[in-house]
C-alpha cells in the first residue's frame, strides 16, 4: 500500500528535505513519526513523507504526485499553531483524500474543552465543573463555586500551562493564576472543579466497532507522599529528569474495585462516540477514592510513540506495535 506520513515541523521546511529515523527522533523531537515510519516499512509498505510548516500547496503537489491509498496524519500543527491541527484533516477531506486518525469535526470539538465538556454534560457525563475566564474579558469573580480549582488553558495540550500553580485553593489565587496564562500564553482559561482521585488514561481505538485497551495510570512516586495535590504538570509528563528525580511513572493501572474495568470501558465508548472520535482517541479520567468516575478530557490525536501510554496500552491486550498500526490504518479505510 502507498502511504503518505505526513507530519509537522515547527520551522520552515522544503517539501524536498528527507529524514533518517535517527534525525526525526534525536534531532526534530519526533519519536512517535519515527516510529510509525520504522513500522511502515517493517510492513513493506511504499512509504513517502511530508513535513509540513506553512506551506498549503505542498501537501496538495505530494498527494497529486505521489497518489496514496492513504494518508497517516501525524500533523498536530501548522504555522506552528496547534490551533490549526484541525484544518489538515478538513483540507484532506476536500481532496477526498483517506487519512488516519480523527476527522476535521472531532479535532475542533475536543480542542475547546468547554465546549466538549458541555456536550457531555448534556449527555448526563459527569466532567469537573468549570468556568472559562475570556482573554479579552478576564474574570474578575467566579462567583458559586467549590474550591481548591485546577486552572489551565483552554485549547491547548500536553499539559502546557499546567505547573504547580495552577492548583488554586482560593478564587484569588484561580484568577490570578487565569491572568498569568491570559498574558503569558494569549489563550482564554478554564477554571474547573480539582478532582482528588487515580488519573487513568483510557485508550480507544476503532469506528463503530471499539476495542478499550487496559487503563493505565500515572504514578506520583515520591511525591505520592506529600500531603499536596496530584496532578501532571507539563515537568512531570515530559521532563525525564524531573520524572526519575520524584518517581513519577506511566504504567498498567493498579489494582481497581470489583466491575470498575467494566464501567471504565463502557464510560469511554461513551465519550468517544458523543465526541464523534473515529480511528483512535485517549479519555483521561480521575477515579475518586468513593469510586466516582470523573472525565477530565478527550485526546482525539494521542501519541502513537512505541514507549507512550497509547502503544504500551495496547501491548498490555496483546495487541503487538505492527499489528497496532496495520489496525489504524484498516480503520482509516473503512474497517
Amino acid at each position: 500500500m502507498k502511504i503518505l506520513v505526513l507530519f509537522d515541523l515547527g520551522r520552515p521546511t522544503s517539501s524536498e528535505e528527507s529524514f533518517s529515523l535517527r534525525e526525526l527522533k534525536e534531532e526534530e523531537g519526533k519519536p512517535t513519526e519515527a516510529d510509525v515510519l520504522r513500522c511502515l516499512k517493517r510492513l513493506d509498505h511504499e512509504v513517502e513523507t511530508l513535513a509540513v510548516f506553512d506551506n498549503v500547496r505542498d501537501i496538495c503537489d505530494k498527494i497529486g504526485t505521489f497518489a496514496p491509498d492513504i494518508v497517516f496524519n501525524l500533523c498536530e500543527s501548522f504555522r506552528d499553531d496547534r490551533a490549526n491541527e484541525p484544518n489538515i484533516p478538513a483540507l484532506l477531506e476536500l481532496m477526498k483524500v483517506r487519512y488516519t486518525g480523527a476527522g476535521s469535526d472531532a479535532l475542533l470539538l475536543c480542542k475547546d474543552k468547554a465546549l466538549a465538556k458541555k456536550l457531555l454534560v448534556f449527555h448526563r457525563v459527569r466532567v469537573a465543573r468549570f468556568v472559562v475566564s475570556q482573554r479579552g474579558r478576564a474574570l474578575r469573580r467566579i462567583g458559586n463555586f467549590s474550591y481548591p480549582a485546577f486552572v489551565k488553558p483552554l485549547g491547548l495540550e500536553s499539559s502546557d500551562g499546567i505547573a504547580k500553580a495552577s492548583f488554586a485553593p482560593s478564587e484569588a489565587e484561580a484568577l490570578e493564576r487565569a491572568k498569568f496564562l491570559h498574558d503569558k500564553l494569549e489563550t482564554d482559561v478554564l477554571i474547573e472543579e480539582y478532582i482528588d482521585g487515580r488519573e487513568l488514561t483510557l485508550s480507544v481505538l476503532g469506528n463503530k466497532r471499539l476495542t478499550v485497551f487496559p487503563a493505565r495510570e500515572i504514578f506520583f512516586g515520591k511525591e505520592s507522599e506529600d500531603a499536596g495535590p496530584k496532578f501532571a504538570t507539563a515537568k512531570a509528563k515530559w521532563d525525564d529528569a524531573y520524572r526519575k528525580k520524584w518517581g513519577i511513572k506511566n504504567g498498567p493501572a493498579a489494582a481497581l474495585p470489583a466491575g470498575m474495568d467494566r464501567k471504565l470501558a463502557e464510560l469511554a465508548r461513551r465519550v468517544y462516540r458523543i465526541l464523534n472520535i473515529r480511528g483512535l482517541g485517549r479519555i483521561d479520567v480521575r477515579l475518586t477514592e468513593s469510586g466516582e468516575i470523573v472525565v477530565i478530557e478527550a485526546n482525539p490525536n494521542p501519541s502513537l510513540a512505541r514507549e507512550d501510554d497509547f502503544a504500551a496500552a495496547a501491548a498490555q491486550a496483546g495487541v503487538d506495535y505492527d499489528t497496532l498500526i496495520t489496525r489504524i490504518l484498516e480503520n482509516a479505510l473503512g474497517g
